[in-house]
Order: C-alpha cells, then sequence, then structure tokens
C-alpha cells in the first residue's frame, strides 16, 4: 500500500471511529468531526473528498446509516428507535436517507439479500436528490419543535411543513406551477445550475401579486414523473405549467422553455435560448416577462423592477450561490453548514450580493433556533444588515431580519418585516410560514393562524402521496382544535392516520383531541404512554404524560416523568416547554425537591418577564398562584379574560391544580366564564366566516 493510500485509510478509520463514538448525538456535525480530529474544517472537507468523493455531511450520514443497518439485522429494535440511536432526529427522514442509499425502506432491511452499498456516485447521487426533495419540518435539527398540548396552551408545530388543504377544487385564473428542469448536461454536476435556473425562473414570477405561483416544494414529486400535463395541473389545482430543460457547457448556457395551458394541455409560448452564461439573467427576466404577459397578468411598475433587478453581477459568485440552494433546501444541519460555507465564498466574489448574505443569516438562525445557548446571534444581525443594505425590498433580506428580532425575543420588532417580505414577494412561500408560526407560537393568535395558514395552501399545493397527505391532514387538525372546531379536528386527525398509520405525530394529536372532547383523563395517559414507549426519547410525549398525572394530583407519577423530561431536555440544551417550568416546579416541591423546584420557578418567573405573548397575564396569574398570591392571581386573569384569539386549551385553566386554592372564589368562577364566552363567542364568529367561504 502506497503512502498516501495508507494516510487516507488512517484518517477515514479514525474519521469513521470518531462518528461512531458520538452517533447517537444528531448535532455532532461537521464541524465537532473537524474538532475531534483536531483539524481545520476546509481540511476536513479536503481529506474527506479527496478520500471518497464525498462532502463530509455525505460521509458522516453514509457512516450513520451503515450503523443502522448492522442494527437492523443484528438486533430487535424498531425502526424508530435506531433512527435516534444513529443521531436522525426524524424517523421519516431517516427512512427517507435510508432508502435513498439502499434502494429499499429499513423496515424491509430484514427481507433484502444484503450486499454493499451503492457506488459512491450513486450514494451522493441519491444524497442530493434528498437535500432537494427534504422538507424543514421532518428534519434533524428542527425535531423537537413537534409538541402538543400544554394545559396552558397549545405548541404542536410542524414548522415549514407540509401545507393545509383547502377542501376545494376551484381554480384561480392566473395559476402556475414551475416544474422542476430537466438537465440535459452529460456532467451530473451541472445539475445544481439548471435547478438554479427553475428556482430564478420561479422567484421571478413569485413577485407578481397578479399570480398564484406554488412554491418549489410543491413541485418537486414531478422531477422524474410520468404523468401528464392534465393530471399534474389537476394534481396541484393550477391552471398553467412551465417545463423547461437546460444545460451548461463550458460558458454556453442552453435552455428550452415552455408555457402549457393545462386545460387544453396547448403552448401559449415556447422559446430557445442559446447564450453565454452572463446573460443568465437578461433570460431569467424575459422568461418572467413573456409568461406574465402570455397569461395577460398585471404587472406594476414596482414589480417589473423587482424582476429585472440583477442578484450580483460576478458569475463565480452566482455560480457558489447556485451550488449552496440544494443544501439550504434541505434544512438539515449539514445541509445549512454546507450551504453556509457556499454562500460565504459567494460572498468573497461580491461583497454586495445581498441574496447570499440574506441565506447566510437565515442557514444560522435555523441552526440554533431551538437552542437555549444562541451562539450566532450576532452573525444574524449582521449579515441581515448587510442584506437590507444592498437589497431592501427583498423578501429574503427581510426575513432575515425579521429571523434576528425572533433571536433576540423581539417579536414586535420582527413583525413588520415579515409584513413588508410579502408585500415585495405576494407569492414567498417563506413569508407566508413564518406569519403563520408567528401567530400560532411566537405572538398566538388563533384567527390570524388559521388566516395565515390557509392563505399557504394557495402556494404550496399538497402533494398526492399518502404520507403528504397524512401529515397536511395534521397540521389542519391542530389548527381546527386550536379554534374549538373539535369534531372536525377529530376527522382530519383520522383521516391523517387511515392514509399513513406509522404517522409519527397524528397518534399523539388524537390523544388530545379526544381529551378536548371529553376531558377524559385516564384514555389519555393510555394513549400518550403508548406512544411514548415506541420512541422513549421524545420529549414533546413525556412533558404531556407527567402532565395528565399532574392533573390527576398523582405527584410521584409526575415526578417520574418530568424528571425525565427536563434531563432530556438539558442534556440537548433546547430551549423549550419553558411555560411548564412552574408545573414542574409545583411537581418537585410535592415531592420533596425543595431546591430544585425553586430552580424550576425562578425559570418560569424569568420566563414571565420576557413574555410578550397573548398567555403573558395567563402565565402571570400561574405565577402569583403558585406564590400563593390570590388577589394578584385574579387580577391577572381578569386582564387576560379580555384578550381575544387564544387557543381552546385555556378554557381548562380552573382544572390546573395552581389554581386548586382559587376554585371558590367567586371572582375566579366569574373571570374563568368569561375567558369561556369569549372564546366561544370568537369561534362562532370564525365557524361563519369559514363556512362562508367553503372551509368548512
Amino acid at each position: 500500500m502506497s503512502a498516501n493510500k495508507k494516510d487516507r485509510v488512517d484518517f477515514l478509520d479514525k474519521a469513521t471511529e470518531m462518528i461512531v463514538k458520538n452517533v447517537s448525538n444528531e448535532r455532532f456535525g461537521v464541524s465537532e468531526l473537524a474538532e475531534e480530529l483536531h483539524i481545520s474544517r476546509s481540511n476536513l472537507l479536503r481529506k474527506v473528498k479527496s478520500a471518497t468523493n464525498l462532502s463530509a455531511s455525505q460521509f458522516i450520514r453514509k457512516v450513520r446509516l451503515e450503523m443502522a443497518m448492522d442494527m437492523l439485522k443484528d438486533t430487535s429494535l424498531t425502526v424508530s428507535e435506531i433512527s435516534y440511536k444513529v443521531g436522525f432526529g426524524s424517523s421519516s427522514y431517516f427512512i427517507k436517507c435510508f432508502r435513498e442509499q439502499y434502494g429499499y425502506p429499513p423496515g424491509e432491511a430484514g427481507k433484502q439479500e444484503v450486499g454493499t452499498p451503492k457506488p459512491e456516485e450513486q450514494v451522493e447521487e441519491a444524497f442530493e436528490t434528498s437535500a432537494r426533495k427534504s422538507r424543514l419540518f421532518s428534519k434533524p435539527i428542527l425535531i423537537l419543535a413537534i409538541s402538543a398540548l400544554v394545559v396552558t396552551g397549545i405548541s404542536f408545530l410542524i414548522f415549514f411543513d407540509r401545507p393545509l388543504e383547502q377542501e376545494q377544487n376551484l381554480q384561480p385564473e392566473k395559476s402556475i406551477a414551475v416544474l422542476p428542469f430537466k438537465n440535459e448536461s452529460s456532467d451530473s454536476s451541472n445539475l445544481y445550475f439548471v435547478n438554479g435556473l427553475m428556482e430564478s425562473t420561479l422567484n421571478n414570477l413569485q413577485k407578481i401579486k397578479n399570480l398564484r405561483v406554488l412554491s418549489r416544494s410543491s413541485v418537486e414529486k414531478y422531477r422524474n414523473s410520468v404523468k401528464t400535463i392534465p393530471e399534474i395541473a389537476q394534481e396541484l389545482n393550477v391552471s398553467y405549467l412551465v417545463e423547461g430543460s437546460g444545460q451548461k457547457v463550458g460558458d454556453q448556457v442552453l435552455l428550452n422553455i415552455q408555457l402549457i395551458d393545462a386545460s387544453g394541455d396547448k403552448h401559449l409560448w415556447a422559446e430557445q435560448y442559446n447564450r453565454e452564461v452572463v446573460d443568465i439573467f437578461a433570460i431569467q427576466n424575459e422568461v418572467a416577462t413573456k409568461i406574465a404577459k402570455s397569461v395577460k397578468a398585471i404587472v406594476t411598475p414596482a414589480e417589473l423592477r423587482q424582476i429585472q433587478k440583477q442578484p450580483t453581477e460576478n458569475m463565480l459568485a452566482y455560480d457558489y450561490y447556485l451550488q449552496g440552494l440544494d443544501p439550504f433546501s434541505s434544512r438539515t444541519r449539514e445541509g445549512l453548514e454546507e450551504a453556509i460555507d457556499l454562500f460565504k465564498k459567494a460572498i468573497d466574489e461580491d461583497q454586495e450580493f445581498a441574496l447570499a448574505y440574506a441565506n447566510v443569516a437565515i442557514s444560522y438562525y435555523l441552526l440554533e433556533m431551538f437552542q437555549t445557548e444562541k451562539q450566532y446571534t450576532e452573525e444574524i444581525n449582521s449579515y441581515s444588515d448587510k442584506a437590507l443594505l444592498y437589497d431592501s425590498k427583498s423578501a429574503e433580506s427581510l426575513t432575515a431580519k425579521a429571523f434576528y428580532y425572533i433571536q433576540t425575543g423581539e417579536y414586535t420588532l420582527a413583525l413588520p418585516y415579515l409584513e413588508k417580505a410579502l408585500e415585495y414577494n405576494p407569492n414567498s412561500s417563506l413569508a407566508i410560514q413564518m406569519l403563520a408560526d408567528f401567530y400560532f407560537r411566537l405572538t398566538p393568535n388563533t384567527e390570524k393562524y388559521l388566516q395565515y395558514a390557509l392563505r399557504g395552501t394557495q402556494i404550496d399545493a399538497m402533494g398526492n402521496d399518502s404520507v403528504t397527505k397524512s401529515y397536511a391532514y395534521v397540521q389542519l387538525s391542530n389548527a381546527l382544535v386550536s379554534s374549538g372546531f373539535i369534531d372536525e379536528a377529530l376527522k382530519y386527525t383520522n383521516m391523517s392516520l387511515d392514509y399513513n398509520p406509522t404517522n409519527y405525530y397524528a397518534p399523539h394529536l388524537k390523544a388530545f383531541t379526544l381529551f378536548a372532547k371529553d376531558g377524559n383523563v385516564n384514555r389519555t395517559q393510555k394513549l400518550l404512554n403508548r406512544e411514548w414507549k415506541k420512541d422513549t426519547t421524545r420529549l414533546d410525549i413525556l412533558q404531556d404524560l407527567a402532565k395528565m398525572f399532574y392533573l390527576k394530583e398523582d405527584y410521584d407519577s409526575a415526578y417520574y416523568y418530568f424528571q425525565k423530561f427536563v434531563e432530556g431536555r438539558e442534556k440537548r440544551g433546547l430551549d423549550i416547554y419553558k411555560q411548564e417550568d412552574a408545573k414542574i416546579a409545583m411537581v418537585y416541591e410535592k415531592v420533596g425537591q425543595k431546591e430544585e423546584a425553586k430552580k424550576y420557578f425562578k425559570s418560569f418567573s424569568e420566563y414571565c418577564e420576557k413574555d410578550q405573548s397573548v398567555y403573558r397575564n395567563a402565565n402571570l396569574a400561574v405565577k402569583f398562584a403558585y406564590e400563593g398570591k390570590k388577589e394578584e392571581a385574579i387580577e391577572q386573569l381578569k386582564i387576560f379574560s379580555g384578550t381575544d384569539n387564544y387557543p381552546y386549551w385555556f378554557l381548562m385553566i380552573e382544572q390546573d391544580p395552581l389554581f386548586k386554592n382559587l376554585k371558590n372564589n367567586p371572582e375566579f368562577k366569574i373571570t374563568v366564564a368569561k375567558i369561556k364566552r369569549r372564546f366561544w363567542r370568537e369561534h362562532e364568529r370564525m365557524s361563519l366566516a369559514l363556512e362562508s367561504g367553503g372551509l368548512l
């Protein structure tokens, strides 16, 4: 063996050893591996690429999947258990990656004649495909954002995930889907460039308010589809489709693009371009304006200026930017880190590249959005400011700045940036989804949450596959139960399970939808316990199980589950469920853990000080009730009773043991009754609006 080959083998052995050692840590990525090997990140990337022809993140993932295969063959663990043991925070994402590497799902591993994995070139291509198709909400970095009922508010969040399905088949007159462009280059490495052409065409069309333009994620499933144009259009509920193919040969770009009227499968406009790479922006602008003209869309002068704005004059910078889009879209930790490196290279080539600055800021935010310790706050601020400096009317720049204010907890400052982003890009899926999340999680408002969730359905068309439908119905069910539409929520939860019985979140939500219907605590405990046993790492179920025992004042059992929950939260460094710390404090106090109780009540008090949501006064009422300050607690509840658009779960506030000493107080009873009346009055108004719009 040559010295160079031996060095490569030794390096890979050492790198593999470090990955195996940290395999259960989902946050162990490229930076952590470089640190373990005592080399720079750039040196690691170079060594891995040289030895395996894979990126460092792909190499880490490949080792994880190979370990998973060994476990599937040699243990009786479930697929879900194995996915977490090898560092995948989401079992659905694990299944997707496993299928890409081995050609079949992990559940069939025992039935296969297992040999060597695909050749590395195929593995790399599979990972690229997986990254393109991935969605933010089934990714390891964000798995712990998913949760269910909390007694003082629901936080079952499927962030940037599958949209709700609008139960109507009316096709808006000017609705367009841009299908994935086909790569006609003999060199498959040019795929990112062709994808970039499609993305840019899509982005330009999205700036036209008179058009409804579907998001990239809505059409990705049709990349290699054999379905006809009318079939695709019907599934996506659009009137027009844009098809394209392209290739990059040296400095030349060859692009074929056509606009199709789906109703008659007829071509409205088609063009062939053979230009130099430097003319790419002129091509993109021409395509957008000709498509708009062909469908008779109104394009305002301001929109035209936005379309014609050239993102950069440096083609090498643009090339790095295009390379970063696929890993950026994956929303995995490894993908985001890879994207950051590429966007920074773009910035090195063009110091005024607003889109690159914005995407770096967004990537940094996504990397640690649920972590307790924030290390990228200044980077998010700096890069978003640079993005705004060089393009103040870019939806990406504005959203990046909104992320900075969300990171610092200044939600009222974040909102105008999100609203302005949607104004400049009326079809921005990112802005709409963030506004839905804003009114669901950050500054709760059930009516606006439902409003933006429904608006999102016009941008993100729900896929026709059963898994996608299943998760879409879960999100719809959550929105409905939060607004008090219990029977409708249960209907969609059951439909979710009909489409996909293995849906990760539907059984959890169903348990609480049933609880909302009849308040049966014992049944809810049994259902939750059954789900927790399937995956004992789930913190969302753990804290809910603990609360069920807490409601029954079975403090020993509540302590058992809360203890596991807080250990998991602290071990993973997550900043989640802080609103539950008062309950945790009370349970710890009841079982004699006085010092720990003080710690968690202090944490809850600090949470109350920072709370800007509609829950603030309700949380302060909890704080004062814990401290035995009855009058102050009732006063805060009185203030809260004047609040609108809070979730259904607040109607159960009198069941909370923290308010046990207030139950016989006449003012407490009157205030709780007022809270209930106000909720149902708002519910009735929303119900009439939804029915008149044909949505219920």
